[in-house]
């Protein structure tokens, strides 16, 4: 059996439109689909308790993040397989079943994620290298432009064959039960980010491998939750972040990080005041971001 757990928080429309193509493209396997709506606002709950019916539902008095929500369906499934999917994605025909053959015949895999398309069909690059102090200073500074490091380089994307990667994007995310039983469910200590970067790097230190199967297909429309609130989303991410640095690299890494990511945001600052020979559109863009470092800046001292 596999377990379907989804996270809502306020996406109504894309929800039932991605329940709708996993009950369409079904796997042979017994399937249980769990819905965690995180304090929606809107009629998210009633649509699932409406129009699907064979859904479990569980309903949050408030917003309890990512990992934590995730876990509460976790620590009731019954399935061999967990898959952690987001409510802005399409499953396409034979994707889960893609996932579940490739786990089955590949026992050493902890975990597998599918292939994400852009809702025009481009790739969406859905896995990275474990980050480190010098792939962040590189991503940082936008490096990767020059050579891959911080990034995999693109001909590992292209090709269909299944490749072994560090860090899965939680968007489509199949996991082993039996490994999670393993190496613990989500670190709770991450509201939203970073949970699942966590993940794989206890399932990669516990001896599992993780890959990305081109053979199952999912869209996946990104951040239909998190743009809600994109200012405070945005302090999440790198809080996340130092989080981690903090819980696997201590506290001298941490505090590089931090130093990284005070170099990068004050170097946009500096640059801020050529935009005014850009478009109005991308002017009014690259303003909004500089405001984000500025705020990320003065919340550094407290994360």
């Amino acid at each position: 059996m596999i377990s379907i757990i989804i996270v809502s928080w306020n996406t109504p429309r894309f929800l039932e439109n991605c329940l709708a193509s996993i009950l369409a493209n079904p796997p042979t396997s017994p399937v249980e689909h769990w819905v965690v709506d995180n304090a929606s606002t809107d009629d998210s709950p009633r649509m699932v308790r409406e129009k699907f019916p064979q859904v479990h539902l569980v309903e949050n008095r408030e917003n309890v993040g990512f990992a934590r929500a995730n876990n509460q369906a976790i620590q009731r499934c019954t399935g061999k397989y967990i898959l952690l999917l987001n409510p802005d994605t399409l499953v396409a025909s034979g994707a889960l079943q893609a996932l579940i053959d490739f786990l089955d015949k590949h026992p050493e895999a902890g975990a597998a994620g599918a292939r994400l398309l852009n809702p025009d069909g481009s790739l969406q690059i859905s896995s990275h290298p474990r980050p480190t102090l010098s792939r962040e200073l590189w991503r940082m500074f936008h490096l990767d432009a020059f050579l891959p490091y911080a990034v995999y380089p693109p001909t590992k994307w292209e090709t269909n064959q299944p490749q072994e990667v560090d860090i899965l994007m939680g968007a489509c995310l199949l996991l082993r039960k039996e490994v999670l039983d393993q190496v613990g469910f989500l670190d709770e200590d991450y509201f939203i980010y970073s949970e699942e970067i966590d993940l794989c790097y206890r399932i990669q230190s516990a001896g599992w491998r993780i890959y990305w199967v081109p053979q199952a297909e999912v869209v996946h429309f990104g951040g239909q939750s998190t743009q809600q609130v994109p200012t405070e989303m945005f302090l999440n991410l790198y809080h996340s972040k130092i989080k981690y640095f903090r819980k696997h690299y201590g506290w001298l890494a941490t505090q590089i990080y931090k130093l990284i990511l005070r170099m990068a945001a004050l170097s946009r600052l500096i640059l801020a005041p050529f935009v005014i020979f850009e478009h109005s559109s991308r002017r009014q863009k690259h303003l909004t971001l500089v405001g984000r470092y500025w705020r990320l800046i003065l919340a550094l001292p407290r994360m």
